[in-house]
């Protein structure tokens, strides 16, 4: 070959060198490991974020300011009396073993959360309905026995996504939805891995072909982790006090978001002292919210004296209608009869933000009198039989990350077992009030009530501490609702 050929050989192969493509594959790390991984049948937030919109869809969704969306239904229509909603469906939907979607589906789906003896962790959002009909494959009539001011929005969440009666029965451990990955493999205690769904209705939506969600559980590995390149993003960073240094690394974005957690210590009030509200005040007199936050969050987060998130526009502050005031704290222990002081437990699930709450709330409680031995409690499953389930302990602390459920103390089984019949009454015309006006002044007089009668600790909103390498997008800064939502997550060149 003579020279001139040889040159121009060489410079074909050049040109035809591609550029260095983007990366394709991204690796998550989350604090806990889901028990399973179907959202509609268990209450643990982990199971939302490794499934919620990656794996399964619902008719609509939540976007990351907290709307609603269209999803599984492109339209629907509501009724002048609000009790019916006729939803259009998508078409040319396909779940992941081939099967194809249809309102068949939606009914099955929505059947089963409410069926009686359905383990829906979120049963509420389908008590209105009275019927399911499907006049055709591509239409679905909900009609509800009262109005549902909320009704809309709560078919957004992971509790209200779609499954398929052929494969619902073992979706917790083989999860088949219609979402834009497909469930890979699940190496119990390690990761979950999920490949690109090929045959995704929403063509190009999503530019990853593997996402894998890593546990880690040791806020100091996870730094580790980060470091190390061994994950490329925390959402929810458990290490606080070395926040600040990733906001310092030109390597990484990390940003102080927020998230719908309220962060409380429950108290068992079906169990002495904590039946006495002179002495669930007398406990929320002891905290100071302030202090708490530096220790257990490095001063992130913002204090809450009721159940509601601040994000939300119904929220009033409540911080002080039992302020932090330790003398009021001792006369009330007093006057209920424990002058002489108070032994209790705590049962403190091992994520970061709760030990260190729990430590922090021990220290506080001391300076009252109050003596309180922690007791820690693997989450969630040792804390959901224990606790959740069983209603065995005095005291415990846990964030509740499902956005708008002060609800969950109106409930006759939960684990608070608080009962107030004037808060059960007012949350329910709450939930069927379709004027929003009227809707948030009576969430506003529940938060009151709640602040006023202390079913629980009310600490602080949790925050969401995210970290991720600087060339990865598209992942949410705050979390309007429980998720870890990839879908729309690429990697800049």
């Amino acid at each position: 070959m003579t020279k001139r050929l040889l040159t121009a050989a060489l410079l074909l192969a050049v040109s035809v060198i591609p550029a260095h493509a983007a990366k394709t594959s991204l690796v998550v790390g989350m604090p806990i490991e889901p028990p399973g991984l179907d959202p509609t049948v268990a209450a643990p937030v982990a199971i939302r974020e490794v499934t919620w919109v990656n794996l399964y869809e619902g008719l609509v969704r939540i976007d990351k300011a907290g709307k609603v969306q269209p999803l599984l239904a492109k339209s629907w229509e509501i009724a002048p009396d609000g009790l019916t909603y006729t939803f259009r469906l998508q078409e040319g939907v396909k779940f992941h073993d081939g099967s194809t979607f249809d309102s068949a589906d939606v009914k099955f789906a929505f059947d089963r959360a409410r069926d009686p003896k359905s383990t829906n962790a979120q049963k509420q959002i389908f008590a209105p309905i009275s019927s399911i009909e499907t006049p055709d494959p591509a239409t679905v009539v909900i009609r509800l026995k009262e109005t549902s001011g909320n009704f809309l929005y709560y078919l957004g969440w992971g509790d209200a996504v779609i499954v398929a009666p052929e494969t619902a029965a073992n979706n917790a451990a083989n999860p088949v939805g219609t979402g834009p990955f497909k469930f890979k493999s699940w190496t119990r205690g390690d990761r979950v891995e999920l490949t690109r769904n090929a045959d995704y209705w929403q063509k190009d939506k999503t530019k990853l072909d593997t996402v894998t969600f890593r546990f880690i559980s040791d806020a100091q590995a996870q730094v580790a982790a980060l470091r190390a390149g061994d994950v490329d993003a925390f959402p929810n960073l458990g290490a606080s006090e070395l926040f600040a240094e990733f906001q310092k690394d030109a390597r990484f974005k990390a940003v102080a978001g927020n998230t719908e957690g309220e962060t409380v210590a429950g108290l068992n009030s079906a169990k002495k002292p904590f039946d006495d509200v002179r002495v669930r005040r007398a406990l929320m007199h002891a905290v100071d919210r302030k202090t708490l936050i530096e220790g257990a969050y490095s001063g992130f987060g913002q204090p809450i004296g009721s159940f509601f998130s601040p994000n939300n526009p119904a929220f009033v502050d409540t911080t002080n209608v039992v302020p932090y005031d330790v003398e009021k704290a001792k006369a009330l222990l007093k006057e209920a009869g424990y002058g002489d002081g108070l032994s209790i437990t705590i049962k403190s699930p091992q994520m970061a933000y709760a030990s260190r709450s729990a430590e922090l709330l021990s220290a506080m409680l001391s300076e009252a009198g109050v003596e309180l031995k922690i007791i820690p409690t693997e989450f969630p499953a040792k804390w959901i039989e224990e606790v959740f389930k069983a209603k065995d302990y005095d005291m415990t602390i846990v964030s509740h990350t499902e956005p708008l459920d002060i609800d969950i103390f109106a409930r006759d089984s939960y684990y608070f077992n608080y009962k107030n019949e004037k808060f059960k009454a007012l949350v329910a015309e709450a939930a069927k009030t379709t004027d929003e006006k009227a809707r948030f002044a009576k969430y506003a007089e529940a938060q009151k009530i709640l602040a006023e009668d202390v079913p629980a600790l009310f600490l602080f909103q949790l925050p969401k501490l995210g970290v991720w390498n600087a060339k990865v997008q598209g992942l949410w800064e705050n979390s309007p609702i429980p998720s870890n939502d990839v879908t729309e997550v690429s990697w800049t060149e």
